[in-house]
């Protein structure tokens, strides 16, 4: 993989981190202080209050509602999931009741499943497990097994690697659908990680009164550090002296093989205007991308897909038609591959690369696509071209797009992208009005609108209302509002 450099720019509201590779931002990941949630956190708590009847209790652990522990989420429920059923019992072993294994007053060991929602507090398990970068960790389990992702045939013999790896070091271990192809050195490192991580939680556990914060999930920088930087990173630039020194210490206890590589900017400009990420990341929020050879890309995004066409636009500099196309094309599959990573499109994705006569042009392209498709993280499935000339892939969501962290749905057009014209609306004003007036005998009508809709009524559109004003025997005012959008309107009964 080619080498890259990491950016960090940090603020107290926002943490931004951008990938530099070949010169180019190939990713951005963002994290707002005001959500982050809860899930993942590991407290001491108390236990406030044992509820019978619901099998369930309500566990303090400083947030200001309690939180809520159901029996089914208790650690012997662990042990039972993985013991075969004998002879004759039912599959589901019995689970002694919550009054039998929690009292009020008692501390616990607990970890948040769900973030506290309006009036509910968040819930909780006793069950604790620790996210690495290619494992989870299950400290009070023996269990060793592989995602139900990965395929059958892969399965038993990454367990055995895993096996092997884990030793008698104790605890239970699940490899993630990202380490299928992780080496054994990069597996005993996570594991490494996670039990360090385990043994700070449990040696923090006995010098705290409950309710108490053992283990907060890691921020955007610290995972940073365990997930993205690695033996190609170049250098890590952090431009607060504050958290330079915070991840020098996260580093040197966790990830020591990256501590070397951080670096404090000192540049006098902001470090993302050196780079030029703000305007990548605002481009990357556009549906057009532009190809330097004069051609561009067109993105829209859906809720099933994404569909990606490619155009020539104004590129004339091949000397024939064919040669064209397959230029264009080839400087699209470059564009796409990062593009999808810039802006952390997942699921299916549908390109409509400019159609070519030859096969050998064809196969280029795909291969062009395949060779940056093969830079990305994430995993990605690639077809060959279909009938209709289209080339369908699939991207793993792993997180929100930067269009969903950064965007909100149009509150003018509701998302379509488009809004009524003046004169639909004009009309769907005046069939209101016809409606209101067979139900009601006010003594005018008001037509509250936008400042374009009135003065369509003011003038091509005079006549109609003066018309339906003669039919319903009621005079019919107009009031301009400038807040209102286009589409929105009132009508008022005087």
């Amino acid at each position: 993989m080619a080498q890259h450099d990491i950016l960090i720019n940090w603020s107290p509201q926002e943490s931004r981190v951008a990938l530099i590779e070949q010169g180019a931002v190939q990713e951005v990941l963002l994290e707002r202080a005001l959500e982050r949630g809860l899930v993942g956190n590991i407290y001491v708590g108390r236990v406030q209050r044992v509820l019978p009847g619901m099998q369930s209790a309500f566990i303090d652990i400083g947030l200001e509602r309690t939180a809520f522990l159901h029996v089914a989420d208790l650690l012997p429920q662990i042990n039972a999931r993985h013991a075969p059923a004998r002879a004759g019992e039912p599959e589901t072993p019995s689970v002694p009741p919550i009054e039998r294994q929690v009292f009020e007053g008692q501390s616990i060991l607990v970890q948040v499943l769900k973030d506290p929602i309006g009036t509910k507090g968040a819930r909780l398990t006793a069950q604790i497990s620790i996210a690495g970068r290619l494992l989870v960790f299950l400290p009070q389990d023996g269990h060793v097994g592989v995602s139900q992702k990965i395929p059958p045939a892969q399965r038993e013999a990454l367990r055995q690697r895993l096996l092997a790896l884990v030793g008698d070091g104790g605890g239970g271990f699940i490899l993630r659908t990202n380490a299928e192809d992780a080496s054994d050195e990069e597996l005993a490192e996570d594991i490494a990680y996670l039990r360090k991580t385990w043994a700070r939680i449990r040696e923090r556990a006995v010098q705290v009164a409950p309710p108490a914060l053992l283990h907060e999930d890691l921020t955007l920088l610290q995972r940073v550090l365990r997930d993205l930087a690695g033996p190609q990173t170049r250098s890590i630039q952090v431009d607060s002296r504050e958290q330079f020194a915070a991840l020098q210490a996260f580093a040197q206890e966790y990830t020591p093989q990256v501590a070397d590589r951080l670096v404090l900017y000192r540049g006098e400009r902001p470090i993302f205007d050196q780079y030029h990420v703000d305007e990548e990341i605002e481009r990357a929020l556009g549906r057009r991308v532009d190809l330097k050879s004069g051609g561009y890309l067109v993105f829209d995004q859906t809720e099933a897909l994404t569909t990606i066409d490619v155009n020539t636009g104004g590129f004339v500099g091949a000397r024939n038609f064919d040669d064209t196309v397959f230029r264009t094309n080839l400087e699209a599959a470059q564009a796409i591959a990062r593009q999808l990573r810039l802006r952390n499109l997942g699921g299916i994705v549908i390109i409509d690369f400019i159609d070519m006569v030859r096969d050998d042009h064809r196969d280029a392209v795909l291969a062009e696509l395949r060779k940056q498709l093969a830079r990305d993280r994430v995993k990605t499935m690639i077809g060959g071209f279909s009938q209709l000339g289209l080339v369908e892939m699939t991207r793993k969501r792993t997180r929100e797009s930067l269009a969903q962290m950064l965007t909100e749905t149009c509150p003018a057009c509701d998302g379509r992208g488009r809004v009524r014209t003046t004169r639909t609306v004009c009309y769907d004003i005046l069939r209101e009005i016809l409606r209101e007036a067979r139900a009601f005998n006010p003594r005018e009508f008001r037509i509250i609108a936008a400042p374009q809709v009135v003065e369509r009524f003011l003038d091509e559109e005079s006549q109609h209302l003066a018309g339906l004003s003669d039919f319903i025997g009621k005079p019919i005012s107009l009031q301009s509002e400038s807040t209102m959008t286009q589409e929105q309107y009132d009508i008022v009964l005087m």
